[in-house]
């Protein structure tokens, strides 16, 4: 049905992650989504500070943003059933991009057009998914974190592995952003300062 994206993609708050695992705090797709569009931001300022990359920062921010918005339709498929195979991966990329075509199919059609490329990788944007990638990987990382400090050991393997395969992401500004960035989120909060 036309017009009805906005209310639809609002209820991204109702799909929560990580369902395999004993959670403390429970994240949904919402609060990732936020935390990936700012780490993506900060990961194209640096590459623009440090790297001399020439990044749209507002553009990175935008495509973490929705970058998970197809969940709303196929639910957080959680990591190990989504690459148990090239089988699995691949029917799982149909069903995404199934997806992605029923939720640009809400919206009128002068506005769809401005939304595609969000759903639908376009080359003009290559270099600003593949900081999408790390910072969604950031995002999982910063969850293992904070679970293990909640006492919950149930993350540690997530943890380290998160960790290495952000560190085998060809992304300089990610090895940044877990050099410089990440020992703070290892603090109480009266040590933020």
């Amino acid at each position: 049905m036309k017009n009805c994206f906005y209310a639809f993609t609002s209820r991204i708050k109702y799909i929560n992650r990580w369902a395999l695992m004993r959670n403390t705090t429970y994240e949904t797709l919402s609060q990732h989504s936020h935390e990936v569009a700012v780490i993506a931001h900060a990961l194209a300022v640096i590459g623009n500070k440090r790297l001399d990359k020439s990044y749209d920062t507002a553009r990175a921010s935008l495509l973490g943003l929705y970058h998970d918005v197809p969940e709303i339709i196929t639910g957080d498929m959680p990591t190990p059933v989504k690459y148990y195979s090239k089988d699995m991966r691949n029917t799982f990329m149909t069903i995404e991009n199934n997806a992605c075509t029923t939720l640009l199919n809400m919206l009128p059609d002068d506005i769809k057009e401005d939304y595609n490329s969000l759903f639908f990788k376009a080359d003009a944007d290559t270099d600003l998914w593949k900081l999408v990638k790390s910072a969604d990987k950031i995002s999982a990382y910063i969850k293992c974190i904070e679970e293990r400090k909640a006492g919950n050991s149930e993350f540690s393997e997530a943890e380290s592995s998160t960790k290495a395969l952000i560190e085998s992401l060809d992304c300089e500004e990610a090895k940044i952003f877990l050099n410089e960035f990440i020992p703070a989120y290892e603090l109480p909060l009266d040590k933020l300062k």
